[in-house]
């Protein structure tokens, strides 16, 4: 007789603290697979307080309250005659623990805690968490809330262990534990061990996602194996975007994969699946001796009644199908990701709506229409019944409120964008162009001129100081232009932010506008804005993202959301039109700057991606950029870009949270911990000095000869 099962995996939106929305959540989930005849279930990462909790790991609370939620979903009616694995903290003979709690029908069957700890990059687990040593095995005295349960268990199993249920085994490794060298998988998989649960809080970054199926792959084709992998999704409550993306998997090939992007909050996947099938890919001779090892075999076994594999499935049941994986192009993910984000930050705030300084150049058009694509998302759901986001838009979309609306009626009940101008300063283009886009996607917009903000501030500037400031194409100093730049960009901000509040209120509303900045990843890199001007915002969408690929975004979505608009903004020089414009000078980005964008793209990911420093970026790119720069321009671009990035440091310790998207943002807050005061780097720069001089002395040579 074969062993078919139908196995389950989920991803949930949850959020951080939501205690009561977080249960409902996964038992909604476990309700449906039970329907499709499920008898495993997979959840992600501490799915029961929310993942990104930060320092609340830190107190009592979080522990006490994860255990009434998990009490109250093991004896729930709906979720027996299933085993449930479930993501809580616990502490344990004075430690905490990230774990996995296994049950079924009102029992905990083991307690897994986490092996290996993520600690770089976003993630600070080793702060809140220890990790638990592999092969330790003891007894953990159960919480008086699950004592209470009838069953009236008071200890359970701890420690890393396998199930061993009457027709299949399985066995847990969390997150972190497959991206590790020394995977769990490798030697459960050697132990026999037939289903290996993933339970991820995983993060979307650009580009990623194939890496993690890639190592999926790797982990069942080897010595064969059916692999479950839950995750979260959404925003819950930081700068993260989780992206779902849940996978069954049997011998290296996908039976099933849930989107990546979505603003559904449970979506499950099911599989059935063929445990017999494993055995042709576990009969390699020189497997068998490594099964064999005395550290494989210790993994501690629990046995349990129960049968994984379900009556309904006979010889005539097909297994599920294999299919190919569904990746998103990098244009793709930038539309959805932030937009499903913006959602997730939008609905729970209870705020009114988005308004963006809307600039006329390629920034806050992105922004822009990454607002219209979460309007397209909101509307498709709908569409599709979505009760949750149905519920969420009458709420937010008022009076007039229909199930039919369009993505532009949706766009301009809850989206506001200002182009705040000057007269000697903004071309009539930006002007336009902002109008253009804001009517191609339905947003309510504003044209105003903040002339009078601007010269009431350099009024009593001049008075104060008793001089007349001016800027450099009138012959005043770089301190003084800087300074008049900044006059506007800092008087932007305290009008979107008065807007923000008030428009609302002046179109019938209530509530306010959550205030959205727009400053590129590459731009917060190099320090090329200003500290507390429109960068300064509640949120930011494209904080994460480097100019070169917000252009592709842009250009994809011409086409994608049919804005022919969106060509004038591709077109149009990046300029921040706060100097006056002369018959022979606009300001340009890139000149001010020093640097192209991809330059800077590729810069900052050789400083944070492959932590390179002032000398190593130079020994890196001499090379790299050999064929269009000398050596000593090359030296020249680095200590360019090292200088500004670190006197421009500081203004990344008050930067407005952003979606996390790329590997080399130089967020402060969470993610780019490093310092910002910094000395001028004049050890690097004799050491470089060193090596041109060798290099240039050895090409004279050769040019002599």
């Amino acid at each position: 007789m074969t062993r078919k099962c139908v196995l389950a995996t989920c991803q949930l939106n949850q959020w951080v603290l939501d205690y009561d929305g977080n249960r409902d959540r996964i038992i909604e989930a476990i309700k449906t697979v039970k329907a499709a005849n499920a008898t495993l279930i997979l959840t992600p990462e501490l799915c029961i307080p929310g993942y990104g909790l930060l320092d609340h790991w830190l107190e009592n609370d979080v522990y006490a309250h994860s255990w009434d939620i998990a009490a109250e979903i093991i004896a729930c009616p709906d979720c027996q005659d299933i085993i449930i694995d479930l993501g809580l903290p616990i502490q344990h003979r004075g430690c905490n623990y990230n774990a996995r709690l296994i049950a079924l029908n009102g029992e905990v069957l083991a307690i897994r805690p986490k092996l290996d700890l993520c600690n770089d990059g976003n993630f600070r687990e080793m702060r809140y968490f220890t990790p638990w040593p592999r092969g330790r095995f003891e007894e953990y005295a159960l919480p008086e809330v699950v004592q209470a349960l009838p069953r009236q268990q008071k200890r359970c199993p701890i420690g890393e262990c396998a199930i061993e249920a009457l027709d299949g085994s399985f066995a847990s490794e969390t997150c972190e534990e497959l991206w590790t060298p020394n995977s769990p998988h490798a030697s459960y998989s050697l132990a026999g061990i037939e289903i290996v649960l993933n339970s991820s809080g995983s993060h979307h970054e650009l580009r990623k996602l194939d890496a993690r199926i890639n190592l999926i792959k790797e982990a069942t084709a080897k010595t064969g194996g059916v692999y479950l992998y839950s995750n979260q999704r959404g925003c819950d409550g930081d700068r993260l975007y989780y992206d779902g993306c849940a996978l069954i998997m049997s011998n290296g090939e996908v039976l099933a994969q849930g989107s990546q992007f979505s603003l559904r909050d449970v979506e499950v996947q099911t599989a059935i699946v063929d445990l017999d099938s494993i055995w042709a890919h576990r009969t390699s001779r020189s497997r068998g001796m490594q099964a064999n090892e005395p550290s494989v075999q210790k993994l501690k076994r629990i046995p349990v009644d129960f049968r994984l594999c379900h009556p309904s499935l006979t010889l005539l049941t097909r297994p599920t199908e294999p299919r190919e994986p569904r990746y998103h192009l990098p244009v793709e993910e930038i539309a959805l990701g932030p937009a499903c984000w913006l959602w997730d930050y939008l609905r729970r705030s209870k705020a009114a709506g988005f308004l963006v300084p809307l600039s006329g150049g390629i920034d806050s058009c992105a922004t822009a229409t990454i607002v219209y694509s979460m309007c397209r998302l909101v509307v498709s759901e709908m569409q599709a019944g979505n009760e949750a986001v149905l519920a969420d838009a009458k709420r937010l979309y008022g009076e007039g409120f229909s199930a039919n609306i369009t993505a532009k009626q949706m766009c301009n009940k809850i989206f506001s964008t200002v182009f705040m101008g000057m007269q000697q300063q903004s071309s009539k283009e930006t002007r336009t162009r902002a109008k253009e886009l804001s009517a191609a996607i339905g947003a309510h917009h504003i044209d105003t001129n903040i002339d009078t903000m601007v010269q009431s501030l350099h009024t009593l500037v001049a008075d104060t100081l008793g001089f007349e400031p001016k800027f450099k194409v009138h012959g005043g100093t770089q301190s003084e232009n800087l300074a008049l730049q900044n006059f506007q960009s800092r008087s932007r901000m305290v009008l979107a932010y008065a807007l923000g509040q008030l428009i609302p209120h002046s179109r019938g509303g209530a509530g306010g506008l959550l205030i959205l900045g727009s400053a590129n990843v590459d731009e917060c890199l190099r320090g090329y804005l200003t500290k507390y001007d429109c960068s300064s915002a509640d949120i930011n969408p494209i904080g994460g993202i480097s100019k070169t690929d917000l252009k592709r975004f842009i250009k994809w979505a011409e086409t994608a959301f049919e804005l022919p608009v969106l060509q004038q903004f591709l077109d149009a020089t990046p300029t921040a039109e706060l100097e006056p414009i002369t018959h022979d000078y606009v300001q340009s980005d890139e000149a001010d700057m020093g640097f192209t964008y991809d330059e800077l793209s590729i810069l900052g990911r050789l400083r944070k991606t492959f932590k390179l420093g002032t000398v190593g970026l130079f020994q890196h790119l001499v090379a790299e950029w050999s064929e269009r720069m000398k050596p000593r321009d090359v030296y020249q671009k680095v200590r360019d870009f090292m200088y500004y990035y670190a006197v421009n440091r500081h203004k990344m310790t008050t930067m407005t949270p952003g979606l996390y998207l790329e590997s080399y943002t130089p967020d402060d807050n969470r993610f780019d911990l490093r310092p910002f005061l910094y000395p001028r780097f004049t050890f690097e720069h004799r050491k470089i000095e060193g090596m041109l001089k060798t290099m240039e002395e050895g090409e004279a040579g050769v040019n002599g000869a």
